[in-house]
């Protein structure tokens, strides 16, 4: 499996010159199975990028694996190029939202008076299908998913095939629920996990659904993944910060290998 980031900051896009070396689009990683078959997780405003990485290139089916219906996590699903292709099948799997369903939701978004086009005109031919602690086969892949602990429901997501597996929880905090998304995290190859605050912000913004650099290295040490990458950076950190940032989660964490994920970063898993 292939795995390419379109978008890795949090909360909020946030392109400028302080930003350049991570990226400021928000939450979008595609993955690709050896069969070629198309995989996006989340569709925050990097799923634009991978829209036109497409053109040219015929796509009719694509899978969109949504965590929870932030707006950072969906925001950029209207500006999708196969959304507009009559030929493409767009299956969105995702948790349903309290009080509503998925596909009420996402209608919603992409509809006036939040998007010009109302959903019912939307050429693509769009399919839901609701998850929280389930497993399912996708075109020989294991997709399995977890409720993690974020405001709202949410899931994590692992993808495993042939032995290899990538885990991605962009929103957890572990600090309230130390197990939280182990299901899906434990001895992954691959795993993106939440790194939004420092541990002198977290001290302000407990119960917001982030994770603390001390609290990651905990959790990357119960998960014991192979390759780690910290994600869901904060609209407010400069690549500078970022950097210092995996510095010191560095020395917390040394029975792996971690780095930071940055848009265009690619990795290919045996």
């Amino acid at each position: 499996m292939r795995a390419r980031v379109w978008g890795c900051r949090g909360s909020l896009a946030t392109p400028g010159a302080a930003t350049v070396r991570y990226g400021g689009n928000t939450s979008c990683v595609e993955v690709r199975p050896p069969d070629g078959s198309l995989i996006v997780l989340d569709a925050g405003t990097g799923i634009r990028s991978l829209g036109l990485a497409l053109a040219g290139t015929p796509v009719h089916e694509v899978d969109l694996l949504l965590t929870h219906m932030h707006l950072d996590h969906i925001e950029g699903l209207g500006f999708f190029t196969p959304l507009f292709d009559p030929d493409c099948t767009l299956r969105i799997w995702g948790p349903s939202p309290n009080g509503t369903t998925l596909r009420q939701h996402i209608a919603t978004y992409l509809s006036p008076p939040y998007f010009p086009v109302p959903f019912e005109q939307i050429p693509a031919r769009i399919t839901f299908n609701e998850v929280w602690d389930d497993a399912w086969e996708l075109d020989g892949l294991r997709i399995a998913t977890t409720p993690v602990s974020h405001p709202g429901r949410t899931v994590g997501y692992r993808i495993s095939q042939n032995g290899t597996s990538i885990a991605f929880i962009p929103d957890n905090e572990p600090a309230l629920d130390h197990e939280s998304g182990l299901a899906v995290a434990a001895d992954v190859d691959l795993l993106f996990h939440d790194a939004q605050y420092t541990d002198a912000e977290y001290r302000t913004r407990v119960g917001w659904g982030h994770t603390s650099l001390a609290d990651l290295t905990n959790y990357l040490a119960a998960a014991a993944p192979r390759r780690a990458l910290m994600f869901h950076h904060d609209p407010a950190h400069t690549d500078e910060q970022l950097e210092q940032m995996l510095d010191d989660a560095r020395r917390g964490f040394d029975s792996g290998e971690l780095s930071l994920a940055h848009e265009g970063l690619e990795i290919e898993l045996p």
